[in-house]
């Protein structure tokens, strides 16, 4: 359940950056590196989500199911 929670708080926060870095892009009108800084972080969450989820998959801590069979 814990793995659940921490993978949800990560789209969370990723969605709240892509959010952001539209914000500041709508608002600075490039006068600003904001957006710039939001959708950097934002990439940066989703290679750590991936590599979290493969790292719990390789522990065996979380398990994919097979759909096709």
């Amino acid at each position: 359940m814990a793995q659940k929670i921490l993978i949800v708080g990560f789209l969370i926060v990723i969605l709240y950056n892509l959010g952001a870095g539209l914000y500041y892009m709508l608002v600075d009108k490039g006068t600003t590196n904001r957006t710039v800084k939001a959708l950097t972080r934002r990439i940066a969450l989703s290679v750590a989500l991936i590599l979290l989820v493969m790292f719990a998959i390789w522990m065996g801590w979380i398990t994919p199911h097979d759909l096709g069979r």
